[in-house]
């Protein structure tokens, strides 16, 4: 049970509530690799990229090519979410609180799973047959700080890294920035001049797309070993995000708690980073 209700009893009846700020469910889902699965435990299958063979006789023996494959193991976890509301409560607020309970446990889940897919974009892979073996992200990923935020150069690097690794340019590309890096965007002339770019950052005062990159920005990004914002700039197909249950919500009375309502959410998912090539991770310094 919510132990901080009472704040919101009053002398007088109030008919609405309000959320304090908060960022409202997740922003990441529909930017990586979704799949519905099974079990615990989940491998996204990988194909490498093979050749062709010229040939140079007629007759000649059908050339075998053994096509390279490779797994990246992701493992499930649990997430809940719950609180109750006595009766009381429900008489002292005027109305019942049950759909904004439902509606704050939703954001809070959302939450979590962009915080699950920003840990494996950043973090260990697991691959090999059986996901035994750890797989950091390539060095020739990353663009170094150099003691500035987020720079016109940096975010050309990022690109050049995903183009050099001959990633599909009809596939989304996206770049996850915390609010320093939208305001370090924002001094940059060709990112806010409607001459390079859509007139959006002059007016709203926000980056949508720039060097063809869709911009999201999260507060939720981490840092490195020394203290740099870790931007990502990656594919959609870069990061994996396993759904082995997805948000279910579940309101119904508790008689164990005196027949208060108990609002409870649940879901199991787990994320993993398929294919290093295209991710980059970008440090920026911030003040």
């Amino acid at each position: 049970m919510s132990v901080q209700i009472t704040t919101a009893f009053v002398e007088q009846y109030k008919s609405n509530v309000f959320h304090l700020a908060q960022q409202k469910g997740s922003r990441l889902r529909d930017a990586v690799r979704t799949e519905t699965v099974t079990g615990k435990s989940h491998f996204f299958e990988r194909i490498g990229s093979t050749s062709a063979q010229k040939r140079t006789s007629r007759h000649s023996d059908t050339p075998r090519v053994d096509t390279p494959h490779s797994r990246r193991k992701v493992s499930l976890e649990d997430y809940d979410w719950a609180d109750l509301i006595d009766q009381e409560d429900k008489v002292r607020l005027l109305i019942s609180p049950q759909s904004e309970y439902a509606l704050a446990g939703a954001w809070a889940m959302g939450r979590a799973m962009d915080d699950a897919i920003i840990s494996a974009a950043t973090g260990n892979a697991l691959g090999g047959v059986s996901g035994g073996s750890t797989v950091a992200l390539p060095s020739a990923q990353k663009v170094v700080h150099g003691s500035a935020g987020l720079t016109l150069a940096k975010l050309l690097s990022a690109k050049e890294i995903l183009d050099k690794n001959d990633t599909d340019p009809d596939e989304p590309r996206y770049m996850l920035v915390t609010a320093g890096q939208l305001a370090d965007l924002l001094g940059i002339t060709s990112v806010t001049s409607a001459d390079f770019n859509s007139v959006k950052a002059l007016v709203q005062g926000d980056v949508d797309t720039f060097l063809g990159f869709n911009f999201i920005r999260t507060e939720r990004l981490g840092l490195d070993s020394d203290s740099n914002r870790q931007v990502l700039g990656f594919c959609q197909s870069a990061i994996g995000l396993a759904i082995g249950a997805d948000v279910t919500t579940k309101i119904s009375e508790r008689a164990d708690k005196n027949y208060a309502t108990q609002v409870f959410l649940s879901m199991s998912i787990g994320a993993t980073r398929i294919e290093d090539e295209k991710m980059v991770e970008i440090a920026c310094t911030e003040s």
